[in-house]
């Protein structure tokens, strides 16, 4: 199933970031019949089905709306937007593990209403993306979280020193809808699409106690918020904090501070050269007038050449060449990064899994491969050493278990072996280059 965008929709989606770019008040007006063409609407249930979601509150599966016949099913969704009787379900929430502890709520549509979401996603998503801050790197077509690390460093290394690790209190849940949708506004007028992200604001939450009854929150009534989990959500949280990102530009406070912003969906950082206090009293001003407020316990000010700081899953600030004890600005991955990778090591080698060595194998390589594929930048090798041995002393204590070697079992499953023959991914062996950022 192959996930290139249809040339007809690149053209399409092409013209509107052209248009949007070139006139920055032009307001689009004639969009809602381009969210059921069938082109669209084929390629949107691709995407959502490559994402592997669980069913929504009507427990629909891809594999059953395939069974049932794939064809006749966008058929009816396609009939159901261009006569305009589309109304979305009760979204689903459940609670994942936060990575500092706590849980957080996660909303999941239906396969149909993530469709529908998708489908008018591809459409509007050009055209938002044209007024997006350069300083905003999260959920963004040709950006990427590294693009945003390495955005952090080079100001590190440049000498903005100074900064303000920032944390929203509950970003996602506290935005309001009211002021969201003036933000949609300001660049689409087509009523039709506005009322389909004022239903997904409005749709009700389907939660379940720990009884197992059901109970519907949120609804018409609500007036803030937007569920984590929706396909579109990223996009209107990029949108509104937009707001903030652009009000800083306006206001010249880069100048003024001597200090930058850096963003990643509700994840920022304020890097300054003297001015750290100065910029977080004037963000904590505007987050408030803005409906936003920061969680002041996780808030804070840091000096880089001194202390260190988390940013996207790497810690920044002073690091120390092991060869000659020489200290440097760096990046590696973060000690939560690395007991959470050992979290879901651990999930995978656990004495429950009796699948074929080949199957377990093939789900931990994949593990590893991902975690380094993000964890790619700055100084990772003792990182790297630290989780091959790890990962060496769990999948021994997995195979002894497994053969029930009576010993510790480093003879018959030497290093050597579980790294060759056994063909579990070595991190050290990726190819790593110096440390970027040297300091005297």
């Amino acid at each position: 199933m192959s996930l290139t965008t249809p040339e007809n929709i690149r053209r399409l989606q092409r013209k509107l970031y052209l248009k949007a770019k070139a006139e920055p008040d032009f307001r689009f007006y004639q969009l809602y019949d381009k969210v059921y063409r069938e082109d669209v609407l084929s390629h949107a249930y691709r995407l959502a089905r490559a994402n592997h979601g669980a069913p929504g509150v009507d427990g629909q599966t891809f594999e059953m709306i395939e069974a049932a016949g794939l064809e006749e099913w966008l058929s009816g969704l396609r009939k159901e937007l261009r006569t305009k009787t589309y109304k979305p379900q009760p979204v689903s929430r459940v609670s994942i593990p936060k990575p500092g502890g706590g849980e957080r709520p996660l909303g999941i549509p239906t396969i149909r209403d993530r469709v529908v979401q998708t489908a008018v996603k591809l459409i509007i998503e050009p055209i938002l993306e044209a007024d997006l801050e350069p300083a905003a790197y999260g959920y963004r077509p040709q950006r990427s979280a590294q693009d945003a690390l390495k955005e952090v460093h080079a100001r590190l290394c440049q000498g903005y020193n100074e900064v303000v690790d920032a944390d929203l209190s509950r970003y996602f849940d506290t935005i309001p809808h009211r002021e969201l949708m003036q933000s949609v506004a300001r660049r689409i007028s087509d009523r039709h699409v506005l009322a389909l992200i004022k239903m997904w604001l409005k749709t009700p939450v389907e939660e379940v106690d720990d009884q197992g009854r059901r109970r519907l929150t949120g609804g018409k009534r609500s007036k803030c918020g937007t569920p984590q989990g929706g396909v579109v959500s990223p996009l209107l949280a990029n949108l509104y904090l937009n707001r903030f990102l652009k009000y800083w530009r306006l206001s010249r406070m880069g100048e003024k501070l001597e200090a930058c912003v850096v963003s990643y969906a509700d994840d920022f950082v304020i890097l300054s050269r003297h001015q750290a206090r100065e910029a977080l009293a004037w963000t904590r001003q505007v987050m408030t007038r803005l409906g936003l407020s920061l969680n002041e316990a996780k808030t804070s000010i840091r000096r880089a050449r001194e202390e260190q700081f988390d940013f996207l899953g790497y810690t920044f600030g002073p690091h120390r060449f092991r060869k000659n004890g020489q200290w440097y600005l760096g990046a590696s991955p973060s000690r939560k990064s690395l007991a959470r990778l050992k979290q879901k090591v651990r999930a995978i080698l656990t004495p429950r899994n009796v699948g074929a060595w080949p199957e377990v194998r093939d789900r931990l390589n994949a593990l590893l491969r991902g975690w380094s594929g993000y964890f790619s930048y700055g100084t990772r090798l003792p990182a790297y050493r630290a989780l091959d041995n790890y990962v060496y002393e769990r999948v021994l204590h997995f195979l002894r278990r497994r053969h029930k070697v009576p010993t510790r079992g480093t003879r018959r499953f030497p290093a050597n072996t579980v790294f060759g023959e056994l063909g579990i991914l070595r991190l050290r062996r990726v190819r790593l280059g110096p440390p970027p950022c040297a300091m005297g």
